[in-house]
């Protein structure tokens, strides 16, 4: 659009295209034809200066904006019923959980560089930095959890003795 000159035609092929909705396609209309471009959507040459022109035109982006609008509801709701299924569960991770546990150890023994860690296990470098800060994540996770249940349990004594 910033190149379009006095005279020129922006075609577009479908209306949707050019604006996500009625007034920011009206906005950009109304530039175009302060410039003196006109605009061709899907063939037809539509002048907005023209009142009949002016009403194609916001028909057909209150069309266009309300297909966008359908499609963008109809994604939602599937989404919405494969999340409900237990379907919808983005990338599975590369290595398993026992993979994982084993890099680590492996990482600990400090006989392997992250480089050959990666390769052993066919792997990415940011894979296995990725695994190691997981593994190392779920050990602190692991050590807090029996203090906090230690703390949970002298609570409810001191509730019961007080």
């Amino acid at each position: 659009m910033a190149a379009c000159r006095a005279g020129d035609t922006l075609v577009v092929t479908k209306l949707d295209r050019l604006a996500r909705s009625v007034p920011d396609a009206r906005d950009i209309v109304e530039e175009l034809t302060g410039r003196g471009v006109s605009l061709s959507i899907d063939g037809s040459v539509h002048d907005p200066s023209d009142p009949v022109g002016r009403l194609l035109f916001n028909v057909l982006a209150m069309v266009a904006e309300f297909e966008a609008d359908l499609i963008r509801m109809r994604t939602r709701e599937g989404m919405k019923v494969a999340r409900a299924k237990g379907r919808l569960r983005g990338k599975q991770p590369k290595l398993t959980p026992k993979q994982e546990a084993v890099l680590a150890g492996l990482h600990a023994a400090g006989e392997n560089t992250s480089s050959e860690l990666a390769q052993l296990f066919g792997v990415a470098r940011s894979t296995v930095y990725r695994a190691l800060e997981r593994q190392a994540r779920a050990g602190e996770l692991a050590a807090a959890v029996p203090a906090q249940a230690r703390a949970a349990v002298r609570r409810r004594a001191a509730a019961v003795d007080g």
